[in-house]
């Protein structure tokens, strides 16, 4: 008969469950003849009955049998077969041998997930604890379960008895038993047990104790989060931050950052050990309810482990079961301490070439494990780590604070007051700093010069650039350019800023910074209502009508200051009704409120309604939560026009009658404007002047205009582009000394070039007590 075949299948009584073929064969009866009878009285039957000698020699002849153990429906049957070699009986005296002496734990299920076998390597680790005591063979799986959460462990058991499927290397906890020891980690795998027939009839469990490699590859997995989360950012106190999201609840339940005042002030920290009137920020928490909140200051206690940490800077680790004698020095903390149930504690300074900035509390609740020596060496890496970053944020931070500081002294303290335009910069700092600033320069004219700069870079560097350039801005402005002539000129200040820096030493770190800057600049003119304006590098502007709706004006782009393109810089010129508002930025916040795509563009249609600071505030709230990693500014303008009944416009003749026209007509003016009597003369004076000069040198037409506005204005316009100029003349000269008079009789005065002709002006005061101080917009 063939090697392995079944010959009958016994149960726990002795009597026949399967009456194989072979055996039919060998001793002659039918399966239906022996299933049921007991196999010792089929035996003896064979032995004794008439064919006795026959089925005795087929017996002798037969091969050798070997019997094992099945399960069945809860019950242990034995399956006998013939066998011609010995290989199956070695197997089973070595899985025997496995089973009784490898380290691996072995769990033999019944279909019920009833205990049937089980070896002592997992007999140490199963049920250890006094309620269930006693013998494990027949229990539940889950009741001698080995892991935290026994019912999952069942359910995934009973999963690979449903489907036959194995499960390999569940990484599980273990149960805790209070005051034993440390919680252990195994790695479970649970394999189908088949019958004869190859029907799952049970499941073996395999339990590995892998404590020590999850606990290593845990903690290597904590220091490469740390690594990769923790100093991305360029604050300290959001360094702190990214270093206890890291840490919980990877590694602990709660972790605490405390920095010395000075440092999240960007001042360097001090040696160790720290004076005992060091005063901690709380920087950073997570993980605990209770405490007080971040950001808020304490002194240092002395006497205890946070005052210790920072003298040595040796971490140390605690349990907190029982009165510790630092909690009497430390009221506050030891009642958070209680509060929070935490039982084990790590104390660890954050520390840099002996240099302290904080002290890392790490704490572990009443249902986690304590800490262990080996995690203490975690705490300090990651510290260590930490300690770094946050010392690389506070020398940024020194740095931002310092260009935050030049940066806010060269902006604008308090806008000049403007009576024909209302302003309201908005200013979103960024993480970085930056070179962004805004004008309002007042021109001859009642005009006003409208500036939006943005110097590319950040820090110190990026700021003292700003201000050479808006220091420019202004002496370009004072010569009454028009804008595209001013950003030509102020080009070639850039052009020459960034030739010094290319010229620096090769370790200067910013002979490798590139410089560019944009710039914008528009002129409103008030009496014509009218607005020309060039940009270099910048959005187009955005004008918001008295309506409330919005008009993108079309000014030609102009490349950035500084750069390889020596295109021109193009002006155009719009009109603007009163009460118009004019939006300019930089690219920042061009992107989402001027551009006709922009996902702010709604928030300047009600521009024309609403009062300037309320408009800002809404962009403001807006942009609040959108992430940025530049600088934006904004200046909203309102324009206003200068009242008719303040202006008056007289054409001349171009000969010598056009003098005492001017005159006559400049008297008179002044007398309804109710000009006193020293200012009439001056300006009859000039007037004088002025017309006399544009008879003799100029061209026709020539148009003379009186302006009322914050100051005297007098305008002299004819067609000619030669300018006069101040002679100092002769004694014996009869002529030249015109100009000069003019020149210490007006506070200021000029020529400003048009497309034909030019206009010579001078300004004085009217004589009238200035207008109280308001301030055109809020300041920044």
């Amino acid at each position: 008969m063939p090697s392995g075949d079944v010959l009958v299948l016994i149960d726990e009584g002795g009597r026949v469950v399967e009456w194989g073929r072979p055996a039919e064969e060998l001793f002659g009866w039918s399966a239906e003849q022996a299933v049921g009878r007991s196999v010792t009285a089929l035996l003896r039957e064979a032995a004794t009955g008439p064919d006795g000698a026959r089925r005795r020699k087929r017996l002798a002849d037969a091969a050798a049998v070997r019997v094992e153990p099945v399960l069945r429906d809860a019950s242990v049957l034995w399956l006998v077969r013939t066998a011609e070699d010995t290989a199956r009986g070695q197997d089973l005296a070595m899985l025997e041998a496995v089973f009784a002496h490898t380290p691996v734990g072995l769990l033999v299920l019944d279909d019920g997930l009833r205990v049937v076998r089980m070896n002592s390597a997992l007999g140490e680790v199963c049920d250890p604890r006094e309620e269930r005591a006693g013998p494990v063979t027949g229990r539940p799986f889950a009741e001698v379960c080995p892991f935290e959460d026994p019912e999952a462990e069942a359910t995934v058991a009973q999963g690979v008895m449903r489907d036959g499927q194995p499960v390999v290397n569940r990484i599980v906890r273990g149960f805790r038993v209070p005051a034993g020891p440390r919680r252990r980690t195994h790695s479970a795998s649970y394999f189908p047990l088949r019958d004869v027939r190859g029907a799952v009839s049970g499941v073996v469990a395999t339990v590995v104790d892998v404590t020590e490699r999850e606990n290593a590859t845990s903690r290597l997995a904590l220091l490469d989060a740390v690594r990769t989360r923790v100093g991305r950012r360029l604050n300290v106190m959001d360094v702190c931050q990214e270093l206890v999201d890291a840490v919980v609840p990877a590694f602990a339940d709660t972790a605490d950052v405390e920095v010395i005042e000075d440092v999240v002030r960007g001042e360097d920290p001090p040696s160790a050990p720290v004076h005992r009137d060091v005063r901690l920020r709380r920087a950073a928490s997570r993980g605990r309810e209770n405490g007080p909140p971040a950001g808020a200051v304490r002194p240092l206690a002395a006497n205890t482990p946070f005052a210790q940490v920072l003298s040595d800077l040796r971490p140390r680790l605690l349990p907190l079961d029982g009165d510790s004698p630092w909690r009497a020095a430390d009221p506050e903390r030891a009642d958070v301490v209680e509060r929070s149930g935490a039982h084990s504690l790590i104390v660890v300074p954050l520390a840099l070439h002996g240099q302290v900035l904080g002290v890392v509390s790490f704490y572990r609740r009443r249902q986690e494990d304590s800490f262990e020596q080996d995690d203490v060496a975690v705490a300090s890496a990651v510290c260590s780590h930490a300690a770094f970053c946050i010392d690389h944020a506070r020398q940024f931070m020194r740095e931002w604070m310092i260009a935050s500081t030049v940066q806010r002294r060269l902006l604008p303290q308090h806008p000049v007051s403007l009576d024909t335009v209302e302003i309201s910069p908005l200013r979103l700092a960024g993480p970085e700093g930056g070179g962004a600033w805004f004008d309002a320069i007042a021109l001859p004219g009642a005009r006003t010069a409208l500036v939006v700069g943005d110097v590319a870079g950040q820090g110190v560097a990026a700021a003292g650039t700003m201000g050479l350039l808006r220091t420019a801005v202004h002496t370009l402005a004072a010569l009454d350019l028009q804008p595209d002539e001013l950003l030509a000129r102020l080009n070639d200040t850039a052009a020459r800023l960034f030739t010094a820096r290319a010229s620096l030493p090769p370790m200067d770190p910013l002979s490798d910074e590139p410089l560019t800057a944009g710039c914008i600049v528009a002129i409103h003119d008030p009496v014509n209502l009218t607005c020309t304006i060039a940009r270099a590098g910048l959005p187009e502007p955005v004008a918001v009508l008295p309506d409330g709706t919005t008009a993108d004006l079309s000014v030609p782009p102009g490349p950035p200051l500084a750069g390889t393109d020596n295109a021109p810089f193009p002006a155009t010129t719009v009109s603007l009704p009163e009460g118009s508002t004019l939006a300019m930025g930089t690219s920042v916040l061009a992107d989402e409120v001027l551009a006709p795509s922009g996902a702010f563009r709604r928030l300047l249609t009600d521009a024309g309604a609403r009062p300037l600071p309320e408009v800002r505030e809404t962009i403001a709230h807006a942009f609040a939560d959108v992430p940025r990693t530049r600088e934006a500014l904004l200046l909203l303008a309102r324009t206003k026009a200068l009242p008719a009944d303040r202006v008056m416009t007289c054409d001349l003749p171009a000969d010598p009658e056009a003098a005492p026209i001017a005159r006559a007509a400049a008297r008179h003016q002044l007398s309804v404007w109710g000009v006193d009597e020293e200012t009439a003369f001056t300006t009859e004076l000039i007037v004088s002047e002025f017309v006399s000069n544009a008879v003799r040198y100029g061209a026709p037409p020539l148009r003379l205009r009186l302006l009322h506005d914050r100051v005297l204005t007098c305008e002299v316009s004819d067609a000619a582009a030669s300018a006069p100029q101040v002679r100092h003349a002769r004694t014996v000269d009869e002529t030249g000394r015109g100009l000069f008079i003019i020149a210490s009789l007006a506070d200021q005065w000029g020529t400003r070039y048009q497309a034909i002709g030019k206009t010579v002006w001078a300004e004085q005061p009217t004589g009238e007590p200035p207008p109280p101080e308001r301030i055109a917009g809020d300041p920044v």
